[in-house]
């Protein structure tokens, strides 16, 4: 079992759930180390004090807050742990929304179980989660973690609780400097939009087939280096440049092609078909103009030589 990272218990009303919370996800990343590219050594980094350049410990290195330039304000751990916050060991319920009131893009500041503390803690921890799951709400919670308080989603995971951490509003940036300009879209490429995203649904994410790719092939490159051979070749070619398209092409052609992943069989019987892009209008007015004015000229030099015979 994974050592809990907080313990406390959870506030609504009235009603408290002493509780603990415990990561909810786990990484698998492949960490690698900073090497002498000469010698294979291990680069290591020391901590000394800028006074008297002394090699510290880590129970030697406190904490501090600079107000002013070369002026720090000590806090020691007492210091933080005596602050008179209330989400200190609570976890506070402070409302009830939708959980479709919530925007993706807040998500990401971790993801915690709940898991209940004691065997009284468990009757008001599934009562809460079953209330949740009734009434198809999320809790909006404030907590406190690793030095910081934290705005939190409390909602039901199956048969646990699972607390995700929120950004704040005022850290979420705002999408006007990035909006693109207005666009003029058919109807047709509209539509051939929707046709692609109803192709490309599934049920839930637990239907999808994807791996970790760049894991798996950095685990390869990894062993063939400790085996002194080649790493394996990649299971598919690299896809040939893209030609250049009209949106509506590209559409049907990305349609017929999830519709071949799927082991469907393309719609009308045969696949989509990719048509060059239209020539630019200006250059084939110019073109055109062009074309006209050359037998003008070989006219005119037409009658040029007949006066000259005559």
């Amino acid at each position: 079992m994974p050592r809990p990272l907080w313990s406390g218990a959870i506030s609504f009303g009235l009603v408290t759930v002493p509780c603990k919370l415990e990561n909810a996800t786990e990484k698998h990343d492949v960490s690698l180390r900073q090497v002498h590219t000469e010698d294979g050594g291990r680069i290591r980094y020391r901590k000394t004090c800028e006074i008297d350049g002394q090699e510290l410990r880590e129970d030697e290195i406190g904490k501090g807050y600079e107000d002013r330039k070369d002026h720090v304000i000590p806090i020691t751990d007492q210091d933080l742990k005596d602050m008179p916050l209330p989400t200190a060991r609570a976890i506070e319920i402070v409302a009830f929304v939708p959980a479709g009131d919530v925007d993706a893009v807040q998500y990401g500041a971790g993801s915690y179980y709940i898991t209940p503390d004691g065997a009284v803690a468990a009757k008001p921890y599934v009562l809460l989660r079953k209330a949740l799951e009734r009434n198809e709400k999320v809790a909006v919670a404030k907590f406190a973690l690793r030095g910081r308080e934290r705005l939190g989603l409390l909602r039901p995971l199956e048969d646990a609780l699972l607390l995700s951490g929120l950004h704040w509003a005022d850290e979420i940036r705002s999408s006007a400097e990035v909006t693109p300009p207005e666009v003029e879209l058919t109807n047709e490429e509209i539509e051939g939009a929707l046709t692609l995203l109803e192709t490309m649904t599934v049920g839930s994410l637990a239907d999808l087939d994807v791996t970790d790719q760049y894991t798996e092939a950095l685990h390869e490159v990894i062993d063939a280096k400790a085996e002194h051979r080649a790493p394996k070749p990649a299971g598919s070619e690299d896809a040939a440049p893209a030609q250049v398209v009209d949106l509506m092409a590209a559409l049907e052609k990305s349609v017929a092609d999830a519709r071949e992943r799927r082991g469907e069989a393309p719609a009308g019987g045969g696949k989509a078909t990719v048509h060059e892009m239209p020539a630019n209008p200006k250059k084939t007015a110019a073109k055109k103009t062009a074309a006209k004015k050359a037998p003008a000229k070989k006219s005119a030099a037409k009658k040029v030589a007949r006066r000259k015979s005559a």
